[in-house]
């Protein structure tokens, strides 16, 4: 039966469809031959009516046709068009919106945050991917929309925080306490104008000023609630203080930093470089380890970074990449 087609194809099998069914702009995904072993459209040839009407004439009944995994030409392309993918996607716009309601609750209406119900949240999304690595690449290949900016950052931030936790090698106390702090730690952010916020330019100091007090007014804001851990305050307060004092709010150094603001002032600035903005691309693994080895192991807790780093790099092992100088290769070491 002619009309049971496009039939999946297996790993060596094209896809074909039926001549009737044929629309213009598919593309042929081999050489179409008639009785005689001719080449009457060449692979990679577009669908039209011109060739429609041709494969007519030779009485070709059904065209190998590409696949949206044929035009797939990077890795991360690979990813998007993949079925596990596509699974995590739908389940993070299921629970994206849950999420939204619990923290604009708190926000507008001083409802409770009830860090169980974040977490549930957590789960029903962590338990849709194979490991961590695996759901930082999905998470880097997620395109949310710009309109719920900081909670999607919110609820990106506290999943990297269970694999940043584990690639650590945190206790599962320690590790469910990272996850909390990395749920609200920026909730002082929707305190702040949103054309500062997604400035392109160069804040002025007026802006920089208003910017600093999102950490005190989440500070605040989290205490005024009541029963939140001391960690979890303390990480929305020092989340931007950095190990050699040029951070903000107090310019505290090292051991005067709370140890999970330590680790979440991580998670920000990789969700931050692993984030689209108005002036660049999201940047790759390895652009973000260049970026922290040019300054990150003075600023950031750097035993907790180290560890991180390393999963990034060997994350990459089997890549083919392209070189600055415009060669090509395979990555098949990692130098620690």
């Amino acid at each position: 039966d002619l009309h049971s087609f496009p039939t999946r194809r297996s790993s060596d099998l094209a896809m074909y469809v039926a001549r009737m069914e044929l629309k213009p702009g598919m593309v042929a995904a081999e050489n179409i031959l008639n009785y005689k072993n001719e080449i009457i459209v060449a692979a990679n040839t577009k669908i039209d009516a011109t060739v429609i009407e041709r494969l007519t004439r030779q009485s070709i009944m059904a065209v190998p046709i590409k696949e949206e995994a044929d035009f797939a030409t990077t890795h991360n392309d690979k990813v998007r068009i993949s079925e596990g993918f596509k699974k995590f996607e739908s389940i993070y716009n299921v629970y994206f919106p849950v999420f939204r309601g619990y923290m604009m609750g708190a926000l507008t209406s001083h409802q409770p945050i009830i860090m169980q119900q974040l977490m549930d949240v957590y789960n029903s999304i962590v338990s849709s991917v194979a490991n961590g690595e695996q759901l930082l690449e999905y998470l880097y290949n997620l395109s949310p929309s710009d309109e719920d900016m900081i909670l999607h950052h919110c609820l990106k931030s506290a999943l990297i925080a269970g694999v940043f936790g584990s690639f650590i090698g945190l206790t599962p106390e320690d590790q469910l306490l990272f996850i909390q702090c990395a749920f609200v730690y920026d909730i002082g952010k929707f305190s702040i104008p949103n054309q500062i916020l997604t400035k392109p330019q160069r804040l002025t100091r007026e802006e920089y000023m208003i910017i600093i007090q999102h950490t005190v007014i989440g500070y605040d804001f989290l205490k005024n609630m009541g029963d939140f851990n001391e960690h979890v305050l303390n990480a929305a307060m020092q989340h931007h203080e950095r190990c050699d004092g040029t951070g903000y709010p107090a310019g505290l150094h090292g051991d005067n930093i709370d140890r999970f603001a330590k680790y979440i002032a991580i998670v920000d600035s990789y969700v931050a470089m692993t984030s689209k903005r108005n002036y660049r691309r999201k940047l790759n693994a390895f652009q973000i380890i260049a970026n922290y080895e040019m300054q990150g192991f003075q600023k950031f807790y750097s035993e907790a970074l180290t560890s991180i780093l390393l999963h990034i790099a060997s994350s990459q092992l089997g890549f083919s990449i392209k070189l600055n100088n415009g060669k090509r290769g395979t990555v098949i070491r990692i130098n620690e």
